[in-house]
């Protein structure tokens, strides 16, 4: 379920009149401040939880590496998305906060920039790869992690202006 203070047109906007992919055309659109939030979530066993964030794993501080490679991808998101427009970010922000009742780390990001087109895609990038990333690093301890609910908190900017996940 979600929230918006605008209505969206049903229409996809990727598919041309003879429904055939197509790169939306964005050059008539105004440059606005565009930010999104995502999130998503990583469960492992209690081992590995306590593992990674005691600092005792023996690949190191696993959310640096998976903070780096959740902002690098965001910076490559139109490289891995066929019709995502390649973006000069002006933020990418990854964070991690844990539950330790239930073994899982939660995995925020935040894309903002100045432009015409909007970074949902950039942050859900980032979260989906900074969660393959601890999934990788922490795969030999615990190959039975989940890693799931990866959706959009929060888009702001353009014509659409504020929408937030319920």
């Amino acid at each position: 379920m979600s929230s918006s203070t605008t209505s969206t047109s049903p229409t996809l906007s990727h598919l041309n009149q003879q429904g055939e992919a197509n790169m939306v055309d964005v050059t008539e659109k105004a440059m606005t401040s565009r930010t999104a939030t995502a999130q998503g979530v990583i469960s492992m066993n209690r081992a590995t939880f306590e593992l990674i964030t005691t600092g005792k794993h023996k690949k190191g501080d696993v959310f640096a590496v998976a903070r780096i490679a959740g902002i690098q991808a965001a910076k490559k998101c139109s490289d891995l998305i066929p019709l995502c427009h390649p973006l000069m970010l002006s933020k990418v922000q990854v964070d991690f906060s844990l539950d330790e009742e239930n073994s899982q780390v939660k995995v925020t990001s935040l894309c903002r920039l100045t432009g015409q087109t909007g970074v949902e895609m950039e942050a859900l990038t980032a979260v989906s790869v900074a969660c393959l990333t601890l999934f990788d690093m922490c795969k030999a301890a615990d190959p039975a992690m989940e890693i799931g609910n990866i959706k959009v908190l929060t888009k702001e900017g353009g014509k659409s202006g504020h929408w937030q996940s319920l």
